[in-house]
């Protein structure tokens, strides 16, 4: 079953519970997911599906910050629940180990040595991890581990 799928079925249960919040939420994720489906004039395969997904968590995120900062706490609770309602359809995340394992094994492939490298090593880990670890993150860890900081 595809993501796309999985979200409209859980559409369907959310409406059949009665659990308005989570049907909201899932409301916006597919509308995300057909925005770009008219956007482009394509059918989203899963890897994009999980792009839609991980735009919406980084806007959530930042909704957060922003909120906390204004004194919001009602808009805080309700973004810190429709943020756990879309990571819950992305993979699982990778832990530290498997993010270092990652870089090493790119490193090692692409023969990086200085910071000149990060394009090389960034293009093939990122294929690895997209939908799995913050890209932000990654990015800051690689450019550590060549040199740049």
């Amino acid at each position: 079953m595809s993501l796309k799928d999985r979200v409209t079925e859980d559409m369907k249960a959310a409406m059949r519970a009665g659990e308005r919040e989570r049907l909201s939420t899932i409301r916006l994720i597919l509308a995300a997911i057909k925005q770009r489906e008219v956007d482009e004039r394509i059918m989203l395969d899963d890897a994009q599906a999980i792009a839609v997904l991980e735009k919406m968590v980084k806007q959530r995120r930042e909704s957060i910050t922003q909120f906390a900062s204004g004194g919001r706490a009602d808009l805080v609770a309700k973004e810190t629940a429709e943020l756990a309602i879309v990571q819950s359809y992305l993979p699982a995340q990778l832990s530290e180990g498997e993010v270092a394992a990652l870089i090493d094994e790119a490193m090692r492939s692409t023969g990086a040595a200085s910071i000149k490298d990060m394009g090389k090593v960034m293009g093939v880990v990122k294929s690895k991890a997209q939908g799995r670890t913050d890209m932000g993150a990654l990015s800051a860890r690689i450019k550590e581990r060549l040199g740049g900081r």
